[in-house]
């Protein structure tokens, strides 16, 4: 086991350089710069536009070298925690990112308990009364969870809201919280605003969960251990819970991989919609305008996250399931 995480702690080394150079240069593909975007957006609104300046934060910020030296630079600085500095919202990037990272953090883990605590049950239950009125009811709002986009979803939640409460379910907080550090008020409105996104965005994970579960348990349930158990008394929940649902667990802890990303990323279409402070808007206003380093340096931790995501699945995997070896030997 040792020796196994060893070897990929040392792949993950080169997988990151490569992963790094692709982000940097796909950000670099289109042509012009952040400061181009930036000269075009003043002339846009019919304000005058200083070409010396233009150009001088063009030669500060190192855009008059070469690519691979630009490259050189931003990896270089990651190493010793500096991410850059965001040109669009004049921050260093690790302040930006962290000022919006506990609320992003925060959403994501409330929506996974959430898809969790629905998913698991209705699975379970799904598949051990197949082609029941429940069976059949679940799966269609599973369907329907699935064929449903999520920000349509969140277009209808905030018209609803309006509509029979009359109040906006925008933002993850009150006005009035926005710029105070936290307290026991700021938490609870917190709490409250966090109800209608976690349903949102967690509508399309728990129904893709919930189909995933019934298949898989339904096939380890058909499997001859389980009628040997059956044969020799086991009471129905042990002989449920034991092995057959333990061996359904594979494609929930190879997940991993991808949910760890997606707690700092969060949901950026919905956090658009319903005008969340969490870090995919950032993202996403990053990419539009070119701002190299805000954009360069967050889908880099993304990287770093699914690869370290990617390794604890692998572990977990071996434990969960001892028919799984980590160095490829034989099962006898």
């Amino acid at each position: 086991m040792l020796r196994y995480i060893f070897m990929r702690f040392m792949a993950m080394i080169p997988t990151l350089i490569i992963a790094s150079i692709l982000i940097f240069t796909i950000i670099e593909l289109p042509p012009g710069d952040y400061f181009e975007s930036y000269v075009a957006e003043l002339q846009a609104s019919g304000e005058t536009v200083d070409p010396q300046k233009i150009e001088y934060l063009r030669q500060e910020y190192g855009f008059d070298k070469p690519m691979w030296q630009r490259y050189l630079t931003w990896a270089g600085g990651m190493f010793q925690g500096d991410f850059g500095y965001s040109f669009e919202y004049e921050r260093p990037v690790s302040e930006l990112i962290g000022s919006r990272l506990f609320l992003t953090m925060l959403l994501s883990f409330v929506t996974i308990i959430f898809t969790w605590l629905v998913a698991f049950p209705i699975g379970i239950y799904s598949a051990t009364h197949q082609y029941s009125w429940g069976d059949y009811g679940f799966t269609f709002f599973g369907l329907l969870g699935i064929a449903t986009p999520n920000f349509l979803l969140a277009l209808v939640m905030m018209y609803l809201a309006n509509v029979w409460f009359g109040t906006s379910i925008g933002g993850l907080m009150d006005p009035q919280y926005i710029n105070e550090g936290m307290s026991w008020p700021k938490f609870v409105s917190i709490m409250e605003h966090m109800v209608i996104p976690v349903i949102v965005i967690g509508t399309s994970g728990t129904a893709g969960m919930i189909r995933r579960i019934r298949a898989n348990l339904m096939d380890e349930l058909q499997k001859q251990y389980v009628t040997t158990a059956r044969a020799k008394g086991v009471p129905p929940l042990r002989a449920l819970l034991k092995y057959p649902f333990r061996m359904s667990l594979n494609f929930f802890i190879a997940d991993i991989g991808s949910i760890l990303p997606m707690v700092v990323s969060g949901a950026e279409v919905v956090a658009i919609v319903l005008s969340l402070e969490t870090t995919g808007p950032l993202l996403i206003s990053a990419l539009r305008s070119q701002d190299m380093y805000l954009a360069g340096s967050f889908l880099m931790f993304l990287a770093v996250l699914t690869v370290i995501g990617v390794l604890i699945s692998d572990i977990a995997l071996a434990i969960l399931d001892p028919r799984i070896r980590l160095q490829g030997e034989a099962t006898k």
